[in-house]
């Protein structure tokens, strides 16, 4: 193994050569959710339930088309990749049975990554625990192996899923989430995290279902490590770490009563039930509970209904044959009744609540119990396990540490958690926009603020006006930042989920070719990045197969800044303002460049289209050889300016898209004699056309010039600057984002004859 490509050195990354490293990533990608074969997005009922015969030996792409998603995204300025998989994709047939064809195929595609420099890290993904309950993750067998009925989910909801919904089409937007609050989300949470505690009762192969789980859960992720470590080209050369689970949830630890909505559950959507209901309507009673929309100011109640699963149980019957997989269930857990009936917190032969209580203490002590105790305790305790099976295989592995979201860490300062080589990992999500798919420049609010309690009341809260909104997104990131040092310790933070929905206002983009408010809101949320002080991020979502229609395929859900629906991404060279006034570049200042002072390219009209163009090809009709130009959707706010490696330590960068300025303040590090390394900046040709940028520094020398990567060749500037504080000023063309009113009138026509032609300009 060579020199690490990136090592943790406190709360940064650094290079080989100590450098400072920041992270600019994608989740790659939205199809790893689903199997490939059959292909089964979530609108899509067919073979269903025959969950265990499925492949996932594909996703997130085809080894031949890796290359075209993987030059793009390299070509977009990211460097880092979050690669989803899910626990169902190594062992979906069945206990212990892994496939070895889909981890093959897995290292293959990771090797190509390797090819374009990546930084990957592996992220095991779930929602609301699994496809069989309205998500994604662990696989079918682990449900039957709680004593539940995937079959029954719908007509008792316990969980809400689109696969099995009336018309899928009309799926309720975002109700998917809200299935982390229904029985069977609530059941497999607490059962994979404190089953010991909870459901003692549930013994299987003579084990709790806790460590069951848990165990196979870890084994297989530890077996797929194994098989990544004996590749022998993969570990720090492109895999740098692996994430804990995916957005872990309580389920029902902690909760004070259940006879009540807890007053910490921000989100009701559609029917609500309190965690008593949904036992009830779980074992089949009828029971009418509340019914939730989510509006402008939040959820607010519209209305009662009765949901009446008219005897149906979400539980498995009693004459179930419990042999298919192998297990052997304790006598003591009997199938057929509610398992938490089982354990005396509700009486099935009266239907009376018996211990309101229950998940509010740990029950054989009494020890009280809260989201806080549940992060230092039951998550502790299975992160442990995770790190150390991983760290057996790969000793040198980064771990990236997930807490629950939006929720205090867990407090490690000093503890021995305390690693050296652990990156908090945080989600952040403007969940006014996401619920709404509308963004607001009105009014938003500092939900970090009202969840730690900043506000006397939430009215408080509320931010008014874009620019309020703005400082409010990147000081609730930078909270978060600043309470991760207090409570984890002195390490990186990424924040490996970000992303907002393009399907704003009733899909209202798609129509009319306006994005400006995605623009906006993706905007909104770099400036918040940028202003955090993370040490990076991995954006949501890259999904191959968007489509204006479904989306990223999976609940309704369409955050990807992909799409096969959507456009080209126009050079930036097409978009230098016609007549803009510009001073005369004087050579003697540090900001000239010999470009700069020729005046004959600082203007692309028709006659020299073709020399602007960096592939200066059209042609009438559309190509398999141009498939990797599509896709384009608000680019302008996501392909911007960042440092990628600064010869320092990075104090504060950011991106002024309205005005086309990226500056950036570092305080460089003292170089030795013939130290020649240099502060590197991605620099996309789409803001910043190599003949239309001005420069202003404040020491050294710098060069605008292309890395080759794997035959991408991607725009950066290098700055050789005296150590100490210094700055950077990077000017770009200024325009308005979202259109290319910008374009001189003969350059627009031209390009409108190219559109409606069906030509390509590549």
């Amino acid at each position: 193994m060579g020199p690490l490509r990136l090592r943790i050195d406190g709360r940064t990354f650094k290079d080989s050569h100590n450098r400072e490293i920041t992270l600019r990533g994608i989740n790659v990608a939205g199809e790893c959710k689903y199997p490939k074969n059959p292909d089964t997005p979530s609108y899509i009922s067919d073979n269903f339930f025959d969950a265990d015969n499925v492949s996932f030996v594909g996703r997130p792409f085809s080894l031949d088309d890796a290359h075209t998603h993987f030059a793009r995204l390299r070509k977009w300025g990211y460097n880092t990749l979050r690669y989803i998989f899910t626990w169902e994709a190594i062992e979906h047939e069945g206990p212990g049975k892994y496939d070895d064809e889909w981890i093959a195929f897995t290292i293959e595609v990771l090797r190509i990554a390797k090819q374009y420099q990546f930084y990957v890290f592996l992220d095991p993904h779930q929602d609301v625990w699994s496809r069989l309950s309205g998500g994604s993750g662990a696989p079918a067998w682990t449900l039957y192996a709680a004593g539940l009925n995937p079959r029954t989910f719908k007509k008792t909801e316990a969980a809400l899923v689109q696969n099995t919904y009336d018309v899928p089409a009309e799926f309720p937007k975002m109700i998917w989430s809200t299935n982390y609050t229904r029985l069977v989300c609530q059941t497999m949470f607490t059962l994979f995290w404190g089953g010991r505690d909870f459901a003692p009762k549930a013994i299987i192969n003579g084990m709790n279902i806790q460590d069951y789980l848990q165990g196979h859960f870890i084994a297989a992720c530890r077996y797929f490590a194994q098989k990544i470590h004996e590749a022998g080209d993969i570990e720090n050369d492109v895999v740098i770490g692996w994430e804990s689970m995916n957005e872990p949830h309580r389920g029902l630890i902690g909760v004070q009563d259940i006879s009540v909505i807890p007053p910490e559950q921000q989100l009701q959507l559609g029917t609500s039930p309190t965690a008593f209901q949904a036992m009830l309507t779980g074992s089949g009673r009828a029971c009418e509970q509340t019914t939730w929309n989510f509006g402008s100011f939040g959820p607010h109640q519209t209305g009662r209904e009765l949901v009446d699963p008219e005897g149906e149980s979400a539980w498995l019957p009693a004459d179930y044959d419990d042999h298919k997989y192998g297990w052997k269930r304790d006598p003591d857990w009997k199938l057929g009744e509610c398992l938490w009936a089982q354990h005396g917190v509700w009486d099935p032969s009266t239907d009376q609540l018996l211990q309101k209580d229950y998940f509010s203490k740990v029950p054989q002590t009494g020890e009280p119990l809260n989201y806080d105790r549940f992060t230092n305790t039951y998550f502790m305790e299975h992160y442990r396990a995770y790190r150390d099976a991983l760290r057996s295989v790969w000793p040198g592995a980064i771990m990236l540490c997930q807490p629950p979201v939006m929720e205090i860490p867990p407090d490690l300062k000093g503890t021995a958690d305390d690693d050296p080589n652990m990156i908090h990992a945080v989600h952040y999500y403007d969940g006014l926009t996401l619920l709404t798919k509308h963004w607001n420049r009105l009014y938003n609010v500092d939900v970090i603020g009202v969840l730690r309690g900043k506000y006397l009341t939430p009215a408080f809260a509320v931010k008014i006006g874009e620019t309020a909104i703005r400082n409010c997104l990147r000081d609730q990131l930078k909270f978060l930042r600043d309470e991760s040092l207090k409570y984890m310790g002195n390490h990186p933070l990424i924040f490996t989920e970000i992303g907002i929905p393009y399907d704003m206002d009733d899909k209202h983009a798609y129509k009319t070719g306006d994005y400006s408010s995605q623009v906006s809101a993706m905007d909104a949320n770099h400036f918040a990045l940028e202003g955090s002080t993370g040490n990076g991020f991995t954006l949501w979502l890259y999904t191959t197969t968007n489509n204006h229609e479904w989306g990223d395929n999976w609940n309704g859900e369409d955050l990807s800044i992909y799409s096969l629906d959507d456009l080209e991404l126009p050079s930036g060279k097409l978009l230098a303002l016609e007549g803009e006034s510009r001073t005369d570049p004087d050579p003697r200042s540090p900001a000239y460049s010999e470009s700069q002072g020729n005046p004959e390219h600082h203007q692309v009209g028709p006659g020299n289209l073709k020399d602007a163009l960096a592939t200066p090809s059209i042609t009438s009709e559309y190509t398999q050889s141009n498939a990797d130009k599509l896709g384009f959707r608000a680019g302008e706010a996501f392909i911007r300016p960042s440092p990628i490696y600064t010869y320092g330590d990075v104090l504060k960068y950011v991106f002024d898209l309205q005005n086309c300025t990226f500056t950036l303040s570092l305080v460089g590090s003292k170089r030795i004699l013939g130290d020649e390394v240099a502060t590197e900046i991605y620099l996309p040709e789409f803001h910043f056309p190599d003949t239309q940028t001005v420069v202003s520094v404040s020491s050294g020398e710098w060069s605008i010039d292309y890395t080759e990567i794997n035959s991408i060749k991607v725009q950066r500037l290098r700055w050789w600057h005296m150590e100490g504080e210094q700055d950077i000023k990077i000017q770009g063309v200024k325009r308005k984002p979202g259109d290319l009113s910008s374009v001189s009138a003969d350059d627009l026509s031209y390009l409108e004859q190219c559109q409606k032609g069906g030509c390509t300009v590549m």
